[in-house]
């Protein structure tokens, strides 16, 4: 079985979440827009995405082809690949449980990225800085604290989860709150300076996954693409202004 991921060139964005799950499970995948053969490239993605012919096109990127199947959306990209790469339990409870957790993440993810996009997506930052500022600190006083606190609940009333999110073992949503939290860090140093006094457990899950070998071999390669002012979490000085936790 062959898995081809495609995503925008140069930046983490959505489809690091699916990029962790393969590389903390030493899973062959091939990254379509670092290709330069035919169908590989930007222009590939472009074509698979756009293609007339296709009946179950994907909205936007990321996107995953698995033979003749096209599966698109980052959580229900994971929620297929968690059974079959071992990053989530067997039962019908645990898999709704683990795709929850990652739905709340993909919730967090978008006011994240409308902190510095919100009015419009298609505008740049340079062009609704006033509003940005206003967001972002809403973001970083309110919403912020809120989330954590679920996912901190979430871990102190999971003893038996072994410090994980669900069943005593790491699944694709501990993975997905590891890359929440370092990009966190990355976007709002300051903000983020009490986190791990104030999310113990959260903090514990981020460095839980570092320190796993095929993940720490991971974020050391050049395969790990450096967080940058054109993804999700984006390090602007004016924007990381208070430190909530």
């Amino acid at each position: 079985m062959t898995f081809e991921l495609f995503y925008w060139p140069g930046l983490q964005g959505r489809g690091e979440f699916v990029r962790l799950a393969f590389e903390a499970t030493g899973t062959p995948y091939v990254e379509i827009v670092r290709g330069t053969g035919p169908g590989q490239g930007l222009d590939g993605l472009m074509q698979t995405m756009d293609d007339p012919d296709c009946v179950d096109p994907p909205y936007a990127p990321p996107f995953l082809r698995v033979g003749d199947e096209l599966i698109g959306q980052t959580a229900n990209i994971l929620a297929y690949l968690g059974p079959l790469l071992g990053l989530v339990g067997e039962s019908p409870r645990t898999r709704r449980w683990v795709n929850q957790l990652q739905l709340t993440l993909a919730d967090l993810v978008a006011e994240v990225h409308d902190g510095h996009h919100p009015i419009a997506s298609r505008l740049y930052y340079s062009n609704q800085r006033a509003e940005a500022r206003r967001r972002t600190a809403d973001l970083i006083e309110y919403r912020l604290p809120r989330y954590f606190d679920y996912f901190e609940r979430v871990l102190a009333h999971n003893p038996e989860a072994g410090g994980w999110l669900s069943e005593g073992a790491m699944s694709y949503a501990d993975l997905s709150l590891f890359q929440v939290i370092a990009g966190l860090y990355y976007a709002f140093p300051r903000a983020m300076s009490g986190f791990a006094r104030a999310y113990p457990r959260c903090r514990a899950v981020h460095d839980a996954v570092a320190r796993q070998p095929l993940v720490a071999a991971y974020l050391k390669s050049p395969r790990r693409i450096a967080f940058n002012t054109t993804g999700i979490f984006r390090h602007y000085k004016a924007l990381d202004r208070t430190t909530p936790f």
